[in-house]
């Protein structure tokens, strides 16, 4: 057989494939720029093919909305992701029946929970003693009067959580882990009238895990769920 006929042959095979598929020919992006390009060079050089320009545009439009879409529906993801983490920690925050039971929730439960490599809770107290109360567990910190807004940064300000990153965190708060923290979430605690704050943080090794361009509606509910619970304690 003949290259000629060989080629006659294979270009029936493909009209035919084609004609059997033509919306295979549309969907691939690919196939169509190279038709395009091909109808483009039979043209000349001397002919303008607005529609050709028109098609471009609108399959450059095309990959900025898929790219948008495709965010969209990540970032939807990653909060539905955290509100299940949330979810669980909360549930596990009621199942306590002493306060004992609920520092060793925090020492050993929530960091795995939520997914962080450090957790602490600082209360703020005016009364002596403070590293005796201290060895009851490695997740509660106690420390003078201003000491959780000043740490937070929020002289000033009102805001119940602070997201940041840090070359590393305070051994004060973290203790050896300190030195492995690259970013935290500083939850600050209203526990009621009469009693000084508290502040919950939150130490993670990983630098983009809290930064501030990120929301902070889950950590504020989980903040206040948080700080209805110590008041059943402290009570």
């Amino acid at each position: 057989m003949s290259s000629s006929s060989n080629t006659a042959s294979l270009e029936d095979q493909l009209r035919q494939a084609i004609l059997a598929k033509p919306d295979a020919v549309l969907e691939d992006q690919h196939l169509m720029n190279a038709l395009v390009a091909a109808n483009e060079r039979a043209m000349g050089s001397n002919v303008v093919d607005l529609r050709g320009i028109a098609m471009e545009r609108m399959a450059a439009r095309l990959d900025r909305l898929e790219d948008t879409h495709r965010s969209v529906i990540a970032a939807a993801y990653d909060n539905l992701a955290g509100t299940n983490l949330i979810h669980r920690a909360v549930l596990r925050l009621l199942e306590p029946r002493d306060f004992n039971a609920f520092l060793a929730c925090l020492e050993q439960d929530m960091p795995e929970i939520l997914r962080v490599n450090a957790l602490a809770l600082v209360l703020e107290t005016a009364q002596p003693g403070g590293a005796e109360v201290e060895r009851k567990s490695a997740a509660l910190k106690l420390a003078g009067p201003g000491f959780t807004v000043s740490y937070a940064g929020q002289a000033g300000h009102d805001r119940p959580v602070t997201l940041r990153q840090t070359q590393s965190g305070s051994p004060r708060v973290y203790g050896p882990q300190a030195e492995w923290i690259r970013s935290e979430a500083c939850l600050m605690l209203d526990l009621g009238e009469g009693r000084l704050p508290g502040m919950l943080v939150l130490g993670s090794e990983d630098p983009h895990q809290f930064s501030p361009m990120q929301g902070t509606d889950l950590l504020t509910f989980f903040g206040g769920v948080f700080e209805r619970a110590m008041r059943c304690w402290l009570s």
